[in-house]
């Protein structure tokens, strides 16, 4: 499954520094901007991975499904 996340890259000094929108703590850093890149998927498989293990492990009824919400309109 291929998912979509909005990334930000800002050059701090001589290295660049990264963060994923929608998803907290998948932060990263690197000497170039495909470092970053490169770094912050491993961090979202990481993350995903890890949320997944936690919420699934020997739970028997799970709730799975997609929600939508608008953020910047009222």
């Amino acid at each position: 499954m291929k998912v979509n996340y909005t990334i930000v890259i800002v050059k701090s000094g001589k290295w660049f520094a990264g963060y994923v929108k929608e998803l907290s703590g998948a932060n990263s850093q690197g000497k170039t901007i495909k470092e970053v890149k490169h770094n912050l998927k491993e961090a979202i498989k990481l993350i995903v991975k890890s949320n997944y293990k936690h919420f699934i492990n020997g739970e028997k009824s799970l709730l799975e499904e997609r929600i939508a919400v608008n953020l910047w309109k009222e």
